[in-house]
């Protein structure tokens, strides 16, 4: 397949261009960052300069591919002013699939988010009804970013509603890769009973992810699904019941649980509808005392990680 990853320079899609790679994809890499302007990598893909904010950025990138994987936005509400946040991110999405159905591209990865219920960035603090949360959990969001992810649903929605278009809209846990799992979960690890989580100490390896994603783009359901993509296990190494009861007492409903310590988001509509199955742990990445592991430290070093190698092909 013919496959446009936009945001290919961030950790998401610089392992998901590694991954299409190595499955044989033919990728264009889309980031808002200059070319390099020299003779490329080997085996690199063709990188784009777009801005997909504007219409015929988006309409040039898009045309001629087989599907999209939608990755690029900015990650979250704080760092950028909230009208440029919900602006950027929304216009973005909505400029991608609207170039995918009149250009007839037949699939779309569009990469949502786990805030979209709305609990993570809240002003006016609540939290979930129940865990582990499913795609069936009420939406309530509050913040830019949560909102542009719902709507960018509602659009894939339309899409597939007025047009031969199908996808999934892909919502990620809290996004770990060799380069920051230390710095990130080390704290839980450490002190769980100190170290509260909006999304229930749920996370997702970024390769596990690349992988998801490119599921996503290879597989041929009909209309359009929305899917929470995490690791199985928690971040904290504690049982998830015991840290829900802990730090919420009786506030969250506890649903049936695949292991003891779960994630607090569930996985299993993903499974069932795209084979999705997760294979790293932040065990991989880091002892029980949350310290980064030797061979995991050598990689960084060497640069041989998927999401170093993602950026070093797209210059």
């Amino acid at each position: 397949m013919r496959i446009l990853v936009t945001g290919a320079r961030g950790k998401v899609g610089a392992a998901a261009v590694t991954t299409l790679l190595d499955a044989g994809h033919e990728v264009t890499a889309l980031d808002v960052g200059a070319p390099v302007f020299e003779a490329p990598e080997p085996g690199a893909p063709q990188y784009l300069q777009a801005d997909l904010s504007d219409a015929g950025d988006a309409f040039a990138a898009v045309r001629g591919h087989d599907a999209v994987i939608h990755g690029a936005a900015l990650p979250e509400p704080t760092r950028n002013p909230a009208h440029h946040v919900f602006r950027n991110n929304l216009m973005a999405t909505f400029n991608v699939i609207e170039a995918a159905v009149r250009f007839g591209v037949p699939r779309v990865v569009n990469v949502s988010s786990e805030t979209v219920p709305g609990f993570f960035f809240a002003e006016r603090d609540f939290l979930p009804d129940y865990a582990p949360v499913d795609e069936e959990h009420p939406i309530r969001p509050q913040d830019p970013y949560a909102l542009a992810k719902h709507f960018g649903e509602q659009l894939m929605d339309a899409a597939v509603r007025r047009s031969d278009l199908t996808g999934v809209s892909i919502r990620p846990s809290w996004v770990q890769w060799e380069g920051n799992y230390a710095r990130n979960l080390s704290p839980a690890l450490r002190d769980p009973e100190d170290s509260p989580s909006a999304s229930l100490w749920a996370y997702i390896d970024a390769y596990d992810l690349a992988d998801a994603l490119r599921l996503g783009a290879e597989a041929d359901t009909p209309g359009h699904e929305v899917v929470y993509i995490a690791s199985p296990d928690n971040h904290a190494n504690r049982p998830l019941a015991e840290l829900v009861r802990h730090h919420h007492g009786d506030a969250i409903e506890m649903r049936a649980l695949a292991r003891e310590d779960a994630s607090g988001i569930s996985i299993a509509k993903a499974e069932r509808l795209l084979g999705y199955a997760p294979s790293r742990s932040w065990r991989d990445y880091l002892t029980d005392a949350g310290e980064l592991r030797p061979e995991a430290e050598r990689r960084l070093e060497r640069e041989e990680t998927g999401v170093q190698r993602g950026r070093a092909l797209t210059g």
